[in-house]
């Protein structure tokens, strides 16, 4: 084989590896899909940041952006959706086990930490599915409530409290 065929061969090699989002339609997709899920799992992200959590703006990005991976891969393969049920239940597992090592419970005391905060990374991660999967109008919606839930409850509950400053102990 001369030289000339061999170097053909390795560029079709290569061009076939990055076939898989063969069109610009395709190319957009993803990239609308894949952008929406940081941005709206940056929104809680940024809340509980500005609370001083630990997981914050990065670590909801992240858990956004996977869960969106996760589900557009395979959906974009032609996944049945009956498989992709499997996929689902691998990522809030996976999600769910994120979420415990945010929860700490305090000494001896009935007192427990971070349970809103590994409640946020769960939502996050259903809304990069949702945005993932192409149901972005679904994953604005479920953003603005859990904005709402993480934003202004706190404000409702400095009302019920009689003056006491909103916080977020978690």
């Amino acid at each position: 084989m001369s030289a000339a065929a061999q170097t053909t061969g390795v560029f079709d090699t290569i061009e076939a590896e990055f076939a898989d989002i063969g069109d610009v339609a395709g190319i957009t997709r993803a990239l609308l899909r894949l952008s929406i899920a940081i941005l709206l799992s940056g929104l809680i992200g940024w809340n509980r940041e500005r609370y001083g959590n630990a997981a914050g703006l990065r670590t909801h990005m992240l858990v956004g952006l996977g869960a969106a991976l996760f589900v557009f891969v395979p959906q974009a393969s032609g996944m049945a959706i009956g498989d992709m049920s499997r996929v689902l239940q691998g990522i809030m597992a996976g999600i769910g086990f994120l979420g415990a090592g945010a929860i700490i419970k305090m000494g001896n005391t009935e007192k427990v930490k971070g349970v809103t905060t590994a409640a946020s990374i769960w939502m996050t991660a259903a809304i990069g599915i949702t945005a993932g999967m192409g149901r972005e109008v679904l994953a604005i919606l479920a953003t603005l409530l859990t904005f709402a839930i993480l934003a202004l409850l706190p404000r409702f509950e400095k009302l019920a409290s009689r003056g006491e400053e909103p916080n977020d102990p978690e």
